[in-house]
This record gives structure tokens, sequence and C-alpha cells, in this order.
């Protein structure tokens, strides 16, 4: 049996956050399992970020350094991303809430794996992305940005995660213009998640990395930091970052009204 560590209820969906030792772990060996549930299919709203937070402060200042692994009490959805109504009338709720998160698990002074058990749209894919390595369910579950399919734009947060810690131009590109949808086999072929499985899998592989070793060295969170300064850079300078697409977006626009009048200025002309 799971050895519980503590649990943090979400009163709003009557859902929780529950710290458990895996009973497959070895014995002593600092490997926590933080699992989420939160109803119907774990939105990002404010109190569910926010006790996720508040679940990663309990572990790093209560108990020893080791390796955390998260995933969804939920079989069917890791995380359905957010609930756009919620976060459209919550004051604050990209700076206070979402990337407070997203910045907090990049800085985080433990390896952090997200165990992917079920789908991961739009939010919940961004969530795995900023854990430091992802173990995916080869059963179960798509990996999915699909804003394009909602016509809504990636702010800096949401897609440098996905531009720093993804090579291949083409996969982000069918990603973020196309909404493909992944599975397990394609998200590890284009190397978006570093191994398939379940827990025993997630388990398995704390041990072929080492990774309980590399997250009790001093070196870990600043080189993490030096590694991920320009996904931290578009948290940390948001206004700027904002701004630089604001002027982007102008200059598209100033480019297509300059198009629409030559095209008059043709017609015109074609017509003589």
């Amino acid at each position: 049996m799971p050895k519980q560590l503590f649990s943090i209820p979400i009163p709003s969906t009557n859902g929780s956050f529950t710290c458990t030792i895996p009973s497959d772990a070895q014995e002593n060996s600092a490997i926590y399992l933080l699992t989420f549930t939160s109803p119907a299919d774990n939105r990002l709203i404010p109190e569910f970020l926010d006790t996720f937070v508040l679940a990663l402060d309990i572990l790093e200042h209560n108990y020893p350094k080791g390796v955390l692994i998260t995933t969804s009490g939920i079989q069917k959805f890791y995380s359905n991303g957010l609930d756009l109504e919620s976060a459209l009338s919550s004051p604050g709720f990209f700076e206070r809430h979402l990337y407070t998160l997203f910045r907090r698990l990049l800085t985080y002074p433990m390896p952090t794996i997200a165990l992917i058990n079920g789908h991961a749209f739009a939010g919940g894919f961004m969530l795995s992305m900023y854990h430091d390595y992802r173990i995916q369910n080869p059963k179960r579950g798509f990996l999915c940005l699909n804003e394009i399919a909602l016509g809504i734009p990636l702010n800096p947060p949401m897609r440098s995660v996905f531009m720093h810690k993804i090579q291949d131009g083409a996969i982000i590109r069918s990603m973020i213009l196309e909404g493909k949808r992944f599975t397990a086999q394609e998200a590890l072929e284009g190397k978006i998640v570093d191994g398939l499985g379940e827990l025993a899998e997630a388990i398995e592989f704390v041990s072929q990395r080492g990774l309980l070793k590399i997250g009790a060295s001093p070196s870990f969170v600043p080189l993490k930091e030096r590694l991920w300064a320009g996904v931290l850079d578009s948290i940390d300078n948001l206004k700027g970052w904002d701004e630089a697409d604001e002027k982007r977006a102008g200059r598209s626009v100033a480019a297509a009204e300059e198009g629409k009048g030559r095209v008059l200025k043709w017609e015109g002309k074609a017509k003589l």
C-alpha cells in the first residue's frame, strides 16, 4: 500500500491533491507521487493551480529532497486545460495563478516527471511540458494544443516552453498551427515525451536516469534556470513579450492594409 504523506482538498470541485510514497518505490527512495483529482477533468482553475503550488511548497519544505511524479486520479484526463470562463473572470489569472505554477515547476528543486495517464489538452499539455520529464500512457490519451480550433493565440509562456523543449520545427508547426493530436508513440518518436508506461515505468525511469542523485546536487536548480532561461524570461518579462507580440500584430495588419491598397489599385487599372 502507498504511504500517504498529506492531502489538500479543493472544496470548489470536491477534489484534492494527495501526496504518497508509491508502494512500488524502494524503501527510503524519496520518490513522491502527487495525485490530483479535480472533477470532471482537472481544469486549470485558480483553486486547482493554487493548491498545486501549495502542494509543491509542502513537499519542498517538509520532506527530504527526492523526485516528484505528478499524475491524475481521473482515468480519462491528465488535464483538459483552462476553464476559459473562469480564467477570464478571475483578475490576474495568468500572472497570479497559471504562470506562478509554471515557473514553480520549471525551477523546482527536485526532478519532476509528468505521468500523463490520459488526455492532456491545451493548458494540460503545457502543464506537462513545464515538468522536467514526461512519461505517457501508451494505451489511452492524446497530447494536443487545440488553440487553433478555439481561435485563441498562445501567450508567451504558453508557447515558449514548446519552442525551447522541442527541437523539431515540423512537429512544432503541426502542433501549434494544425492542432495535431499526438498519440503516445508519436509523442515518443517526436521526443515530446521521454518514455511510455504507467507508474511502474516512471519509477524505473527514475532509477535508469539516476534522478535521485542529480536532484541532490546543489547546482541542480541553477543549471535548470540557465538551461530554460528563455522560458523563464517569457514569464518574468511578460509585459515586454506582450508588447513585442502587439507590435508584430500591428505590422501584420499594416502589411495587409497595404496589400489591400495594391489590390484596389490593380483592380482599378484592370477596368480601364
